[in-house]
């Protein structure tokens, strides 16, 4: 009944109203069932993708990942044009107003999202472009829509439709060219190797040579900083006679 009258009302621009059936009003009611069905989707798409996280070894990304969806400028939008769990309520809102505040809310603040990266071009058009994304979050991107797949297909998902769906997608994408090799990579690797040997070589092959070289940069930095507290401890202590003797 849900994802069925709740299309039904947005088509009319008033969700959540009353049926108007026998004259019962079912705001409350459908509110109800919106709200725990959105809840259960999110909740199921955040441990999908901490699973798949903790599995490269993104620990924190696996534990913060999407917590803006629980903001009432995302969720409440969210319960508002649920879509029985089948469907983004991001594409509902955007039918019904034009556009998704719950998305743009969204997407300026988690940088798993293609579209937090797009910035003016540095060259002299200025043109909008899709900047490098750094690889831990090309890596939640790729868990991301994979554990979205999952959650919406449900028993029809295979391994194929993350790829797929990217194919489908990808000519409206503006995303840097290395991300988009990377991801297109990681997920035609799924579709053709399956999901546990493509997630040991993200994790070997990938991340981990990343892991090593940012411990190398911050060692440096820390090398960096340790000399130059010794230096601010001998000009220090040069002051200090200086100031004695006179």
């Amino acid at each position: 009944m849900t994802a069925q009258y709740n299309m039904m009302c947005t088509t009319r621009n008033k969700p959540l109203r009353g049926c108007g059936r026998h004259d019962i009003d079912c705001w409350e009611v459908l509110f109800i069932v919106n709200f725990l069905g959105h809840l259960k989707t999110i909740n199921h798409h955040k441990k999908l993708v901490k699973e798949h996280c903790f599995r490269l070894g993104l620990y924190r990304q696996g534990l913060l990942h999407d917590i803006s969806k629980y903001n009432l400028v995302e969720f409440l939008p969210g319960v508002i044009y649920y879509q029985g769990g089948k469907r983004s309520p991001n594409n509902a809102e955007r039918e019904v107003k034009g556009y998704s505040g719950a998305w743009l809310h969204h997407k300026g603040r988690n940088k798993h999202h293609l579209e937090y990266w797009i910035d003016y071009s540095a060259e002299p058009d200025h043109q909008m472009c899709g900047m490098e994304m750094p690889i831990r979050y090309v890596l939640e991107m790729f868990c991301d829509r994979v554990a979205a797949s999952k959650n919406y297909l449900g028993e029809n998902y295979t391994n194929a439709e993350p790829y797929e769906y990217f194919q489908n997608s990808k000519s409206h994408y503006i995303l840097h060219p290395k991300t988009e090799e990377l991801l297109e990579k990681m997920l035609r690797m799924l579709k053709e190797e399956g999901e546990e040997k493509t997630f040991d070589w993200i994790r070997e092959e990938i991340w981990k040579p990343e892991r090593k070289k940012h411990r190398e940069k911050l060692i440096k930095l820390a090398e960096q900083i340790g000399i130059f507290m010794v230096i601010g401890g001998v000009i220090t202590e040069f002051v200090r006679i200086l100031i004695k003797s006179k």
